[in-house]
């Protein structure tokens, strides 16, 4: 059997085009496809040229009311790999975001952050940080 490979997630989220470029501003990516989508929504994919992060609203999205690492089936975090741990964090409080969680072991260094839906980012590299 081959081994299968992540494409996309899809979350949804209070407005996909200001979230989709906000993603691209962070993370270098760009939008590979946006338009119309199930129950009269609207969609947005942002990503690299292998994978992406849906990003869906249908107008004014309910507030989730359980915390989500107790919730079935809740989204707890995307983990995003960068290259360079420090210029990502950099971008993320220019983008007025407050990383936190902060942590340094095998197999890499990380930290997170919420964003404006309130979703929580894992941001990791797994390169070696400069001497």
């Amino acid at each position: 059997m081959n081994e299968a490979t992540l494409e996309h997630v899809n979350v949804t989220v209070s407005d996909p085009l200001a979230t989709a470029n906000r993603l691209c501003e962070l993370f270098g990516w760009r939008i590979r496809w946006q338009g119309d989508a199930i129950h009269g929504g609207t969609t947005v994919h942002v990503g690299s040229g292998d994978t992406y992060i849906a990003v869906y609203s249908r107008g004014a999205p309910a507030v989730a009311e359980a915390e989500t690492y107790a919730t079935r089936g809740g989204l707890n975090h995307i983990g995003i790999v960068v290259d360079d741990l420090d210029d990502a964090e950099a971008r993320v409080i220019k983008a007025g975001y407050a990383p936190h969680s902060h942590a340094d072991y095998e197999p890499g260094r990380r930290f997170y952050f919420h964003d404006d839906d309130n979703i929580e980012f894992e941001v990791v590299s797994y390169k070696a940080a400069a001497a």
